[in-house]
């Protein structure tokens, strides 16, 4: 732990600073921008007492409304941020006006009734269906570092999904760029004009007609992962969007297994899994016998 000397006390963290309280200096030891910074100590939240600062990174957000009650497990939260535990058929965030039941509404519900006044921002998403953790920052000091930590690829994802056949190696790489397919508005395809895409793949298990694989992500392109495997001739099990079939499952077989990141404050490596949603475990077994 990098950062162990502090507390915090409301509105306020307490830390025996190494460094100055100017705006450089905080930017330089701390992460985020030297206009943020400067912001803060304009408005009063930077304050030395001694050898020792306060710095105003937990201000008070109401919601000014209360979400509704979700049942969402947290895998992982402190004084910073938070990792839920997204379940298949919930969007991460609204993406039209006025919609609700998503999973930064339950979020938000959590810490709400926990008495905590933030508004948490999501770092990453996962398509509507896909399952596993997403990463939230509670205030906007986290939320800077947490997604300079998502520019830099230092925010680790690791995937499982079942695909169908069996491949023959037992690891590779899928370095194809993609793109948007001209003759369908939501679906996306290997293309030479598309962005970089990369995803890493192993082998976990191989069944009669079909294949368990972890898959880590180097970048985080729209529907990377079932682009990707239906690319290799491997579409995922349940994702008949890019030719896969169902087999008992009502979605694409994909779950977020792990999510790997360093804590914006201390600096420790915090790593959250999610354990297999209860159909993507039914489909093991089937696929089993």
């Amino acid at each position: 732990m990098k950062r162990a000397d502090w507390r915090r006390k409301g509105e306020w963290l307490e830390w025996a600073a190494p460094v100055t309280a100017e705006p450089d200096g905080l930017a330089q030891e701390l992460g985020g921008s030297r206009k943020f910074w400067a912001r803060l100590q304009q408005e009063g939240g930077v304050q030395v007492q001694g050898r020792r600062i306060r710095l105003r990174l937990f201000p008070a957000e109401p919601l000014h409304y209360m979400p509704e009650w979700a049942g969402i497990e947290v895998l992982y939260e402190d004084d910073f941020c938070l990792v839920a535990d997204k379940p298949a058929g919930m969007k991460v965030h609204p993406t039209a006006e006025g919609e609700s039941g998503t999973l930064l509404d339950a979020v938000r519900w959590h810490v709400e009734a926990a008495g905590e006044p933030c508004r948490p921002r999501h770092i990453h998403r996962l398509d509507e269906d896909t399952t596993g953790p997403v990463l939230f920052a509670k205030y906007e000091w986290p939320q800077i570092r947490l997604d300079e930590a998502m520019r830099e690829k230092k925010v680790g994802r690791v995937y499982l999904a079942f695909v169908h056949g069996r491949l023959q190696l037992d690891r590779g790489t899928v370095d194809a760029p993609i793109g948007r397919d001209r003759h369908h508005a939501s679906r996306r395809r290997v293309s030479p004009g598309g962005e970089r895409a990369v995803t890493h793949y192993e082998t976990v298990e191989r069944f009669r007609d079909a294949s368990l694989v972890r898959l880590r992500l180097e970048t985080g392109r729209t529907h990377q992962i079932r682009v990707h495997m239906s690319h290799l001739g491997h579409p995922l099990v349940g994702d008949t969007l890019y030719g896969g079939h169902p087999q008992g499952i009502a979605r694409q077989a994909l779950h977020g297994e792990k999510l790997e990141f360093v804590h914006p404050w201390t600096e420790e490596r915090i790593e959250a899994e999610a354990p297999w949603p209860e159909d993507f475990a039914e489909l093991a077994v089937r696929l089993q016998k």
